[in-house]
């Protein structure tokens, strides 16, 4: 009896898990990004889904930023080649790119640009002058300048590095991964510089008084 009961509940479980991963899409972004949920609807030009942190509310995602979603039905791409609307690659290269993206994103770790922006930051603040801001924000600017440097450890496979696309989507990354590290780097040398600054000028107070 309780052996019964036992295959009966694995049973239902295994019902209920596999209904459930059934109902589950997964939506490839444009930006490398990739959503693992149920779509409601995707007409008019958008795609509605199920916010999986908050039940019973919808996310609404425009239909241009998403590459693919796979069901179990397969892959459906909803990515179209048209220069006409500044599409550029092939549905191929689109791939190359996204996988770049995705590279960058896991691997790509930008620590000079945050080093770099943090010892200028606090550089500038130190002296408590009242342009000392400047020198940081220009770095946070011309810190996407810089030719990147795709390390071999964060390629996923090595043969993607033959593919144009695939370089300038890591590329992209990367050079915005550079630019908000050296804005937080920058932020964070800023503060600590002034700080240090304010506590040394009201030990200098203290010292003459």
């Amino acid at each position: 009896m309780l052996k019964h009961l036992f295959l009966s509940f694995i049973l239902t479980c295994f019902c209920f898990f596999g209904f459930s991963q059934d109902k589950k899409d997964t939506i490839l972004l444009m930006n490398g990004s990739i959503i693992i949920s149920e779509v409601v609807d995707t007409t008019n030009g958008v795609t509605t889904i199920r916010d999986i942190k908050k039940p019973g509310r919808n996310i609404v995602i425009e239909n241009d930023r998403i590459f693919s979603i796979t069901n179990a039905t397969g892959e459906h791409v909803m990515y179209v080649y048209d220069t006409n609307i500044g599409n550029e690659f092939t549905e191929e290269e689109m791939r190359y790119y996204i996988k770049g993206e995705q590279d960058a994103e896991i691997g790509f770790k930008a620590r000079g640009a945050l080093y770099g922006n943090l010892a200028l930051g606090l550089a500038s603040g130190v002296t408590g002058s009242f342009f000392c801001p400047i020198p940081p924000f220009a770095f946070i600017a011309m810190s996407g300048l810089p030719k990147v440097r795709i390390k071999h450890s964060t390629v996923s496979n090595m043969e993607y590095l033959k593919q144009e696309a695939y370089i300038m989507g890591y590329e992209r990354v990367a050079r915005k991964k550079r630019k908000f590290q050296s804005m937080i780097g920058g932020g964070a040398g800023l503060v600590v510089g002034l700080g240090t600054f304010g506590i040394l000028k009201a030990t200098g107070n203290e010292l003459i008084k």
